[in-house]
């Protein structure tokens, strides 16, 4: 069986409303990153590849199974939503246990996966914890407990890292690589230090559109040349904001250290910058005629 998502012409209509344009991309085994601003079409993306939306127009094959065969689908994929939630009165044990029960799996082997399961997410102490006592990062490893329990093939993970703390974030990051040296992981999120930290292969949606597909690398050079960084005073800070994108700012007492985008070489005081996963980003946003990005390094 191949380990290959392929998805072909695909077009996604709520109503008249059209939230996927004539999507093509193929994602092959380990990291793969899809990258866009809120509302940009990647949560219908990840909800059709689970089988959670039917498919207005197109092809998808995952691992060889066509889409439309969702119970065939559903047993090698893994989901973890934006919004996870569990009976917030079950322990944890007591979740994988009712999810195990779910997904088909026999006692023994809910017996033997969860604890090692619980131990990988670094759970294993929590077990008999109750799912309402879990701060927002341990449910989120929860999550991705119980969307590995069957085993999938692919894991399909939607804004994993939103709202968790630094340390937290990392620890997850972390999990995902780990676990997508055997599979197929697609990690969707608007945070470009998430795809940064992981991804090697990305894409980026934007208003329904992948206007990018390629490696991390690729798109770094798109803004190779084009980025500085200044001090400045504040009041000059409004000026450059209006002619400039501005990727990040350090205030630095009555000044602020920005790094912006230019075509060009702006003003005797500005150095040129090695471009990053964010310049370019935020270059190729521009290009297409957006008006700016969520980042998490402001």
């Amino acid at each position: 069986m191949s380990a290959t998502i392929k998805i072909r012409n695909l077009n996604q209509y709520y109503g008249k409303k059209q939230a996927l344009k004539d999507v093509n991309l193929t994602i092959e085994t380990g990291m793969f990153g899809l990258l866009g601003r809120n509302g940009a079409g990647k949560t219908t993306l990840m909800k059709v590849l689970a089988t959670l939306l039917p498919k207005s127009e197109g092809e998808i094959s995952i691992c060889g199974k066509n889409v439309e065969h969702a119970q065939n689908v559903r047993k090698i994929v893994g989901y973890l939503p934006q919004e996870f939630s569990m009976y917030p009165n079950m322990t944890v044990y007591e979740a994988m246990d009712y999810l195990g029960v779910l997904s088909g799996l026999k006692k023994s082997q809910r017996k033997e996966r969860i604890p090692k399961l619980l131990n990988r997410v670094n759970l294993q102490d929590d077990s008999k914890k109750k799912v309402k006592a879990l701060s927002g990062g341990m449910k989120r490893r929860l999550g991705i407990a119980q969307a590995i329990l069957h085993n999938p093939k692919v894991l399909i993970v939607d804004e994993p890292t939103a709202g968790l703390d630094p340390e937290e974030r990392v620890r997850f990051r972390n999990l995902l690589c780990e676990i997508a040296e055997n599979r197929i992981v697609i990690l969707s999120t608007h945070i470009v230090g998430d795809i940064e930290a992981t991804c090697e292969n990305i894409a980026v949606l934007d208003e329904g559109e992948m206007i990018y597909q390629g490696t991390v690398g690729n798109l770094i050079q798109m803004a190779e040349g084009k980025v500085y960084s200044a001090e400045i005073s504040k009041r000059e800070l409004e000026l450059l904001k209006k002619n400039y994108i501005v990727t990040s700012m350090l205030t630095l007492g009555n000044n602020v250290m920005v790094r912006f985008l230019a075509e060009e070489p702006p003003f005797a005081s500005a150095k040129l910058c090695e471009a990053g996963v964010e310049d370019a980003y935020m270059y190729l946003m521009q290009a297409e005629g957006g008006e700016g990005v969520c980042s998490d390094s402001y």
